[in-house]
Order: structure tokens, then C-alpha cells, then sequence
């Protein structure tokens, strides 16, 4: 029996879920979304060796541990609808369906990468999956995915985006801004907060007076939620709901995904660990990882061990294409640094 945490969802101050009983996904859904989280994992596990060996500059910012959260929301998504992210970021992109080959090489800085080596780690985006960007700017991901939910209101679609971010931006204004002109306006915006229970090394214990971040759409006269967000089934099932909600023009929602990071808040910099227990990261490896608890809940579902078997094994052999990729490929040319510094919307003579 697949273990469960107690938390479930539960609906604050509004109801955003309509039906008797919440969205679920299909089984090739649940194949795909399995393949998304061990995607996100494998490509995660193998930055380390790519920053010891002097292929990645900096630091990067792992997603491991809360892959359920970011694929079970994606996975309610269509391909046109559109996603800002975080500093910790690659799983985003992963989550919504990229290849794993370009942004791998857009780590190593190449220029086969999603923004031919220019983003790097923190500042992706893939505009072929709906990744209007993504930035080291706590919260600026946010008003982003506002005004594309604008966009689709003034150009009459039912486009939805979703805007990821980490419990240390839900302390930012510009988070209320948002959520105030999102709901005076109705627009098609799904606030995801993914709370892992740190900002860097801040336990939001220490930072949040009300520790249920849902619990502030309230003021908006937005509906809040509150999800597990290592039980994939569950994220999935809010977040359609939601969805459901801005399609029919009923304006935004507010998600919070309790989760939580397995690895420290960067990797390539010497971080502290003393501001979590000694056991935690352990105990939360041991019960509450989300590949092990879809796995079981796949397997209960009617999934074979072969079937499964097959994913993980292809999925293995991607990763391992996608670091080849990346190595094989050129670094940007010297001379091309002026490029894509500018636009010129208007049209007017270079």
C-alpha cells in the first residue's frame, strides 16, 4: 500500500473543485507523468558530475524531491498554455515536456541549448513547451505569467499560465499585486506555490506569522487549496480542477504544494547545512519520496514491473544522450556576444 502523508488536499475559503470526485489521470497520462518525474530526477542526479569536471559553470539549484508537485501540475496543462518558473528551474521545463538534450546543453553553455548557451541554469526558457522564462529574481516569475494570462483574456483564447514559486517569494508584493489584478480582472492565472519549507537555508517556520500560504488568497476573494505535493495523483487533480476554473473564465486560484528538497539549496557552493535536523533529509528520503510513492501508486493502478521497468531504462538512456549531446556540442562563437542583446518590435531598419 502506497504511503500517504496525511496531508491531502483541502479547499480554503472558496470551492475550486466542482465535481464529486477530482480529475485523474488516464493510463498513458500516468505513464507519461511517471517518465516526467524520472526524467527530472536523472537529469538532476547528473549535474554534479557535470559541475566537478569543470562542464558547468557555477552553481545550480536541484528540484529533487519535488518532482510530483511540478509534473502533476504540468500534466494538467495543455501545450499552449504557458509556465514561468524559479531559479530552480530545470525541472520546469522537464515537467512541461522538454527535451532533455538542448537544455543540458544550455547548462554546459553550448550553443545547441534552448537559449544557445545564454540562459544557463537559472534563466531558461523554451518557448516549443510554454516556458515564457524563468529567473534568479525571487518572484519574477510572477507577474510574468500575469500578463500572459491577460494576453489570452484580450485575445479572446482559453489559454491558461501557471506560475511557479518557492515559499520565499510568497513574502513578496509582488505576489499580492498580481493576485489583486488577476482577480479584479478574472484572468486565466494559476498561483503555484511550491513549498519545500526553506528559502535557501530560512525555515518559513521562522518567516510565515500563518504557515498556510493558501490560506492568503482568501483576501483576494481567490480560492486557495492546499495539496501533498509528493502524491502526483493529488497535485493533478487540484490543478485541473483550477484550470477548469480560468478556462471558464472564473479567474485564478492559489495552489500550495507541500514538498520538500532533498538536496541543499545549490549545488557547486559551499551552503550550510545546519538549519535543518540532522535526520530530516533522510527521513523524508525514506518515506516521502515522490518517485517511490508514484511507483507504488502506478503499481497499484494495474502498471507492470516490466512496463515500468522499460520507462526507467529508456529514461536512463536519455539522460545519458542528453550529457553526450552537450559535451559534443560548440560553445557559443566569441563574436556572436552582441547577438539577441536587442529587439526591434516595430520593424523599423536595423
Amino acid at each position: 500500500m502506497m504511503r500517504r502523508s496525511g496531508v491531502k488536499y483541502r479547499l480554503l475559503e472558496s470551492q475550486i473543485v466542482t465535481d464529486d470526485q477530482p480529475m485523474t489521470l488516464r493510463a498513458d497520462q500516468r505513464r507519461e507523468a511517471y517518465r516526467r518525474m524520472l526524467s527530472i530526477r536523472g537529469f538532476e542526479l547528473a549535474l554534479p558530475r557535470r559541475i566537478a569536471a569543470g562542464e558547468i559553470p557555477g552553481a545550480v539549484h536541484s528540484s529533487v524531491g519535488q518532482e510530483a508537485a511540478l509534473v502533476g501540475a504540468c500534466m494538467a496543462l495543455r501545450d499552449d498554455d504557458s509556465i514561468t518558473g524559479t531559479h530552480r528551474s530545470h525541472g520546469h521545463p522537464i515537467a512541461k515536456g522538454a527535451r532533455l538534450a538542448p537544455l543540458m546543453a544550455e547548462l554546459m553553455g553550448r550553443a545547441t541549448g534552448v537559449c544557445k548557451g545564454r540562459g544557463g541554469s537559472m534563466h531558461l526558457a523554451d518557448r516549443s513547451v510554454g516556458i515564457i522564462g524563468e529567473s534568479a529574481i525571487v518572484g519574477g516569475g510572477i507577474p510574468l505569467a500575469t500578463g500572459a494570462g491577460l494576453s489570452a483574456l484580450v485575445r479572446g483564447t482559453d489559454q491558461v499560465s501557471l506560475s511557479f514559486f518557492g515559499d520565499g517569494a510568497a513574502n513578496q508584493g509582488v505576489l499580492y499585486e498580481c493576485l489583486n489584478l488577476a482577480a479584479i480582472w478574472k484572468l486565466p492565472v494559476i498561483f503555484f506555490c511550491e513549498n519545500n519549507g526553506y528559502a535557501a537555508t530560512t525555515p518559513a517556520s521562522t518567516t510565515h506569522a500563518q504557515p498556510d500560504i493558501a490560506k492568503r488568497a482568501g483576501g483576494f476573494g481567490v480560492p486557495g487549496v492546499i495539496v501533498d505535493g509528493q502524491a502526483l495523483d493529488e497535485v493533478y487533480g487540484v490543478t485541473s480542477a483550477a484550470v477548469e476554473r480560468a478556462r471558464r473564465g472564473e479567474g485564478p486560484s492559489l495552489i500550495e504544494a507541500k514538498t520538500y528538497r532533498f538536496d541543499e539549496h545549490a549545488i557547486g557552493v559551499f551552503i550550510p547545512s545546519h538549519y535543518r535536523e540532522a535526520d530530516e533529509v533522510e527521513r523524508y528520503r525514506r518515506e516521502r519520496d515522490p518517485l517511490v510513492l508514484c511507483r507504488a501508486w502506478l503499481l497499484e493502478a494495474g502498471h507492470s514491473e516490466t512496463e515500468l521497468g522499460e520507462i526507467e531504462s529508456a529514461v536512463e538512456r536519455t539522460v545519458a544522450e542528453a550529457v553526450e549531446f552537450a559535451r559534443k556540442s560548440p560553445h557559443p562563437d566569441p563574436a556572436s556576444v552582441w547577438d539577441y542583446l536587442y529587439s526591434n518590435p516595430i520593424g523599423y531598419p536595423a
